[in-house]
Protein backbone atom coordinates (compact mmCIF):
# COMPACT_ATOMS: atom_id res chain seq x y z
CA UNK A 1 0.00 0.00 0.00
CA UNK A 2 1.08 3.72 -0.62
CA UNK A 3 3.22 5.05 2.07
CA UNK A 4 1.55 8.19 3.34
CA UNK A 5 3.26 10.94 4.90
CA UNK A 6 2.18 11.98 8.44
CA UNK A 7 0.19 15.49 6.90
CA UNK A 8 -1.01 18.59 8.81
CA UNK A 9 -4.41 20.22 7.42
CA UNK A 10 -3.47 23.78 7.45
CA UNK A 11 -5.95 27.01 8.59
CA UNK A 12 -8.77 26.75 5.63
CA UNK A 13 -9.10 30.17 3.01
CA UNK A 14 -12.62 30.31 1.89
CA UNK A 15 -14.46 31.99 -0.86
CA UNK A 16 -18.56 32.17 -1.00
CA UNK A 17 -18.98 27.90 -1.07
CA UNK A 18 -15.54 27.07 -1.48
CA UNK A 19 -13.27 26.31 1.58
CA UNK A 20 -8.97 25.20 0.72
CA UNK A 21 -7.26 23.42 3.39
CA UNK A 22 -3.78 23.39 2.74
CA UNK A 23 -2.09 20.28 3.44
CA UNK A 24 1.82 19.53 4.96
CA UNK A 25 4.05 16.96 4.86
CA UNK A 26 7.16 16.13 4.83
CA UNK A 27 8.39 13.18 2.05
CA UNK A 28 10.78 12.06 -0.01
CA UNK A 29 10.96 13.59 -3.57
CA UNK A 30 11.12 12.67 -6.97
CA UNK A 31 12.84 14.49 -10.19
CA UNK A 32 10.20 15.04 -12.42
CA UNK A 33 9.21 17.73 -14.85
CA UNK A 34 5.34 18.86 -14.87
CA UNK A 35 3.89 18.30 -18.27
CA UNK A 36 2.60 21.75 -18.81
CA UNK A 37 6.07 22.78 -18.06
CA UNK A 38 7.40 20.25 -20.64
CA UNK A 39 5.06 20.79 -23.00
CA UNK A 40 5.65 24.59 -22.91
CA UNK A 41 9.99 24.18 -23.14
CA UNK A 42 9.51 22.03 -26.45
CA UNK A 43 10.52 19.04 -24.11
CA UNK A 44 7.69 16.71 -24.54
CA UNK A 45 5.37 16.88 -27.43
CA UNK A 46 1.48 14.84 -27.64
CA UNK A 47 0.18 14.02 -30.40
CA UNK A 48 -2.74 11.77 -31.65
CA UNK A 49 -1.21 8.04 -31.92
CA UNK A 50 -1.93 8.22 -35.54
CA UNK A 51 -3.63 10.20 -38.41
CA UNK A 52 -6.75 8.73 -38.06
CA UNK A 53 -6.46 9.36 -34.29
CA UNK A 54 -7.61 7.17 -31.29
CA UNK A 55 -10.40 8.69 -29.14
CA UNK A 56 -8.99 6.69 -25.77
CA UNK A 57 -5.39 7.22 -26.34
CA UNK A 58 -2.56 9.80 -26.97
CA UNK A 59 1.16 9.89 -27.80
CA UNK A 60 3.74 11.24 -25.58
CA UNK A 61 7.51 12.01 -26.75
CA UNK A 62 9.56 12.74 -24.02
CA UNK A 63 12.77 13.87 -25.31
CA UNK A 64 13.78 15.40 -21.79
CA UNK A 65 16.49 13.37 -19.59
CA UNK A 66 13.94 13.65 -17.22
CA UNK A 67 10.62 11.86 -15.78
CA UNK A 68 7.58 13.85 -17.05
CA UNK A 69 4.46 14.17 -14.49
CA UNK A 70 1.07 14.33 -16.23
CA UNK A 71 -1.88 14.56 -13.71
CA UNK A 72 -5.49 12.82 -13.46
CA UNK A 73 -8.03 15.09 -14.94
CA UNK A 74 -5.55 17.55 -16.52
CA UNK A 75 -6.78 19.19 -19.68
CA UNK A 76 -5.23 18.83 -23.11
CA UNK A 77 -6.13 21.01 -25.96
CA UNK A 78 -5.62 20.45 -29.64
CA UNK A 79 -5.49 17.93 -32.44
CA UNK A 80 -8.55 16.24 -33.49
CA UNK A 81 -10.56 17.03 -29.80
CA UNK A 82 -9.78 18.01 -26.38
CA UNK A 83 -8.80 15.26 -23.59
CA UNK A 84 -8.37 14.74 -19.83
CA UNK A 85 -6.15 12.16 -18.95
CA UNK A 86 -7.61 8.94 -17.53
CA UNK A 87 -4.85 8.65 -14.53
CA UNK A 88 -1.42 10.14 -13.50
CA UNK A 89 1.13 9.39 -15.29
CA UNK A 90 4.96 9.24 -14.86
CA UNK A 91 6.91 9.39 -18.55
CA UNK A 92 10.04 7.53 -18.67
CA UNK A 93 13.27 9.90 -19.77
CA UNK A 94 13.72 10.06 -23.54
CA UNK A 95 10.75 7.68 -24.47
CA UNK A 96 7.36 7.15 -26.06
CA UNK A 97 4.50 6.01 -24.99
CA UNK A 98 0.56 5.94 -25.32
CA UNK A 99 -1.43 7.34 -22.71
CA UNK A 100 -5.24 7.08 -21.47
CA UNK A 101 -7.41 9.67 -22.13
CA UNK A 102 -10.98 10.67 -22.11
CA UNK A 103 -12.71 13.13 -25.04
CA UNK A 104 -14.12 16.50 -23.36
CA UNK A 105 -15.14 18.16 -26.75
CA UNK A 106 -17.47 15.54 -28.33
CA UNK A 107 -18.44 17.45 -31.04
CA UNK A 108 -15.15 17.83 -33.02
CA UNK A 109 -12.96 14.98 -34.66
CA UNK A 110 -11.00 16.94 -37.34
CA UNK A 111 -7.70 18.35 -36.83
CA UNK A 112 -6.85 21.88 -35.33
CA UNK A 113 -3.19 21.42 -34.96
CA UNK A 114 -0.97 18.61 -35.16
CA UNK A 115 0.38 18.41 -31.57
CA UNK A 116 -2.00 19.05 -28.11
CA UNK A 117 -0.98 22.05 -25.68
CA UNK A 118 -1.37 22.28 -21.58
CA UNK A 119 -5.44 23.28 -21.51
CA UNK A 120 -4.19 25.31 -18.03
CA UNK A 121 -7.68 23.90 -16.69
CA UNK A 122 -8.20 20.78 -14.87
CA UNK A 123 -11.25 18.40 -14.49
CA UNK A 124 -14.24 19.69 -11.75
CA UNK A 125 -14.35 17.09 -8.75
CA UNK A 126 -17.25 15.56 -10.33
CA UNK A 127 -15.74 14.61 -13.81
CA UNK A 128 -12.92 13.31 -11.70
CA UNK A 129 -15.39 11.28 -10.02
CA UNK A 130 -16.53 9.82 -13.23
CA UNK A 131 -13.14 9.52 -14.52
CA UNK A 132 -11.10 7.69 -11.02
CA UNK A 133 -14.32 5.07 -10.53
CA UNK A 134 -14.83 4.07 -14.09
CA UNK A 135 -11.52 3.59 -14.46
CA UNK A 136 -10.95 1.58 -11.15
CA UNK A 137 -14.19 -0.66 -12.44
CA UNK A 138 -12.02 -1.33 -15.60
CA UNK A 139 -8.65 -2.46 -14.33
CA UNK A 140 -10.99 -4.33 -11.86
CA UNK A 141 -12.15 -5.97 -14.91
CA UNK A 142 -8.93 -6.42 -16.98
CA UNK A 143 -9.73 -3.82 -19.57
CA UNK A 144 -6.73 -1.06 -18.63
CA UNK A 145 -7.09 2.07 -18.02
CA UNK A 146 -10.17 2.86 -20.12
CA UNK A 147 -12.96 5.20 -18.72
CA UNK A 148 -16.66 5.36 -19.36
CA UNK A 149 -16.44 8.10 -22.09
CA UNK A 150 -20.61 8.52 -22.28
CA UNK A 151 -20.67 9.09 -18.42
CA UNK A 152 -17.58 11.42 -18.96
CA UNK A 153 -19.67 13.39 -22.02
CA UNK A 154 -22.44 12.77 -19.86
CA UNK A 155 -21.05 14.71 -16.93
CA UNK A 156 -19.41 17.42 -19.15
CA UNK A 157 -23.09 17.90 -21.05
CA UNK A 158 -24.85 17.97 -17.60
CA UNK A 159 -22.00 20.63 -16.20
CA UNK A 160 -22.65 22.99 -19.31
CA UNK A 161 -26.68 22.51 -19.48
CA UNK A 162 -25.80 23.67 -15.26
CA UNK A 163 -23.86 26.61 -16.36
CA UNK A 164 -25.71 27.87 -18.94
CA UNK A 165 -22.63 27.87 -21.00
CA UNK A 166 -22.73 27.15 -24.75
CA UNK A 167 -20.17 25.10 -27.20
CA UNK A 168 -20.57 25.04 -31.01
CA UNK A 169 -18.00 21.18 -30.79
CA UNK A 170 -19.19 20.41 -26.69
CA UNK A 171 -16.08 21.37 -25.47
CA UNK A 172 -15.58 21.53 -21.59
CA UNK A 173 -12.86 24.02 -21.89
CA UNK A 174 -15.80 26.72 -23.43
CA UNK A 175 -17.42 25.88 -20.07
CA UNK A 176 -14.08 27.23 -18.22
CA UNK A 177 -13.90 30.52 -20.65
CA UNK A 178 -17.42 31.38 -20.62
CA UNK A 179 -16.39 31.59 -16.49
CA UNK A 180 -12.72 33.45 -16.57
CA UNK A 181 -13.64 36.26 -14.72
CA UNK A 182 -15.42 34.09 -11.82
CA UNK A 183 -12.07 31.84 -11.71
CA UNK A 184 -9.42 34.78 -11.72
CA UNK A 185 -11.68 36.10 -8.69
CA UNK A 186 -11.63 32.56 -6.95
CA UNK A 187 -7.44 32.16 -7.84
CA UNK A 188 -6.65 35.48 -6.21
CA UNK A 189 -8.88 35.22 -3.17
CA UNK A 190 -7.59 31.30 -2.46
CA UNK A 191 -3.87 31.54 -3.26
CA UNK A 192 -1.42 28.91 -2.71
CA UNK A 193 0.02 28.68 0.90
CA UNK A 194 3.68 28.29 1.32
CA UNK A 195 4.90 24.98 1.96
CA UNK A 196 1.59 23.24 1.18
CA UNK A 197 2.47 20.00 -0.74
CA UNK A 198 -1.34 19.14 -1.11
CA UNK A 199 -4.85 20.61 -0.94
CA UNK A 200 -8.47 19.56 0.68
CA UNK A 201 -10.73 20.82 -1.01
CA UNK A 202 -15.04 21.20 0.29
CA UNK A 203 -17.74 22.45 -1.48
CA UNK A 204 -20.29 24.30 1.29
CA UNK A 205 -20.01 21.01 4.18
CA UNK A 206 -18.64 18.39 2.01
CA UNK A 207 -15.07 17.50 1.41
CA UNK A 208 -15.06 16.65 -2.69
CA UNK A 209 -11.35 16.12 -3.32
CA UNK A 210 -7.96 15.81 -1.84
CA UNK A 211 -4.50 16.09 -3.54
CA UNK A 212 -1.48 15.42 -2.11
CA UNK A 213 1.99 15.72 -3.83
CA UNK A 214 5.61 14.59 -3.18
CA UNK A 215 6.73 17.85 -2.46
CA UNK A 216 5.80 21.76 -2.25
CA UNK A 217 7.08 22.85 -5.43
CA UNK A 218 4.66 20.42 -7.28
CA UNK A 219 2.12 21.75 -5.42
CA UNK A 220 2.92 25.20 -5.97
CA UNK A 221 2.73 24.93 -9.42
CA UNK A 222 -0.49 23.14 -10.07
CA UNK A 223 -2.48 24.84 -6.93
CA UNK A 224 -4.74 27.20 -9.42
CA UNK A 225 -4.91 24.79 -12.19
CA UNK A 226 -6.81 22.47 -9.65
CA UNK A 227 -8.46 25.15 -8.51
CA UNK A 228 -10.45 25.82 -11.79
CA UNK A 229 -12.41 22.16 -11.65
CA UNK A 230 -13.71 22.76 -8.00
CA UNK A 231 -14.82 26.53 -8.81
CA UNK A 232 -17.13 25.18 -11.50
CA UNK A 233 -18.30 22.78 -9.09
CA UNK A 234 -18.81 25.62 -6.27
CA UNK A 235 -20.39 28.04 -9.02
CA UNK A 236 -22.78 25.22 -9.47
CA UNK A 237 -23.77 24.57 -6.28
CA UNK A 238 -24.50 28.16 -5.27
CA UNK A 239 -24.40 29.66 -1.75
CA UNK A 240 -24.49 27.60 0.72
CA UNK A 241 -25.08 28.41 4.64
CA UNK A 242 -22.33 25.43 5.78
CA UNK A 243 -18.49 25.12 5.65
CA UNK A 244 -16.44 22.24 6.21
CA UNK A 245 -13.98 21.99 8.85
CA UNK A 246 -10.64 20.78 9.71
CA UNK A 247 -12.67 17.44 11.23
CA UNK A 248 -13.79 16.59 8.23
CA UNK A 249 -10.77 16.73 6.23
CA UNK A 250 -8.64 14.71 9.18
CA UNK A 251 -11.72 12.14 8.38
CA UNK A 252 -11.01 12.11 4.91
CA UNK A 253 -6.92 11.67 5.58
CA UNK A 254 -7.28 8.70 7.91
CA UNK A 255 -9.94 7.27 5.09
CA UNK A 256 -6.99 7.66 2.75
CA UNK A 257 -4.64 5.50 5.41
CA UNK A 258 -6.87 3.22 6.28
CA UNK A 259 -8.16 2.52 2.77
CA UNK A 260 -8.27 -1.16 1.29
CA UNK A 261 -5.98 -0.24 -1.26
CA UNK A 262 -5.40 -2.42 -4.04
CA UNK A 263 -1.97 -2.54 -6.18
CA UNK A 264 -2.11 -1.94 -10.22
CA UNK A 265 0.30 -1.78 -12.92
CA UNK A 266 1.14 1.79 -13.72
CA UNK A 267 1.21 3.21 -17.18
CA UNK A 268 4.40 4.66 -16.83
CA UNK A 269 7.20 4.71 -14.15
CA UNK A 270 6.37 3.44 -10.72
CA UNK A 271 3.73 1.69 -9.34
CA UNK A 272 -0.35 2.76 -8.98
CA UNK A 273 -2.76 1.87 -5.99
CA UNK A 274 -6.45 2.14 -5.90
CA UNK A 275 -8.91 2.55 -3.04
CA UNK A 276 -13.05 2.18 -3.06
CA UNK A 277 -14.41 3.64 0.11
CA UNK A 278 -17.38 4.04 1.67
CA UNK A 279 -19.26 7.41 0.46
CA UNK A 280 -18.90 6.19 -2.94
CA UNK A 281 -15.22 7.84 -2.09
CA UNK A 282 -12.51 6.40 -4.88
CA UNK A 283 -8.47 7.03 -4.28
CA UNK A 284 -5.52 6.75 -6.57
CA UNK A 285 -1.66 6.74 -5.82
CA UNK A 286 1.19 6.94 -8.15
CA UNK A 287 3.61 6.12 -6.43
CA UNK A 288 7.44 6.20 -7.45
CA UNK A 289 11.24 5.11 -5.30
CA UNK A 290 8.99 4.88 -2.06
CA UNK A 291 7.30 8.46 -2.66
CA UNK A 292 3.58 9.39 -2.81
CA UNK A 293 4.57 11.44 -6.49
CA UNK A 294 0.49 12.27 -6.24
CA UNK A 295 -2.32 10.72 -4.46
CA UNK A 296 -5.71 12.12 -4.20
CA UNK A 297 -9.49 10.90 -3.08
CA UNK A 298 -13.18 12.22 -5.17
CA UNK A 299 -16.19 12.11 -3.48
CA UNK A 300 -19.82 13.63 -4.62
CA UNK A 301 -20.61 16.89 -3.09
Amino acid sequence: MPAFPTIRVGDPVQHESLTVFPLFADSPGVDYLLADEALTAGAVTVAEVSEGGSVPNLLVDNRADRLVLFLEGEELRGAKQNRVLNTSVLVAARSRMTIPVSCVEQGRWRYRSPHFNSGGSHSSSKLRHVLKKSVSHSLQEGRGHGSDQGEVWKEVGRQMEALGSQSLTAAMADTYGAYQHRLTEFRERLKYVAGASGLAVAVGGKVVSVDLFDRPATCGKVWDRLLTGVVLDALEAGPRPEHAGPDAVQEVVAALREAPWQPGQAIGAGEEFRAEMAGDRHASALVCDGAVVHGSLVALG
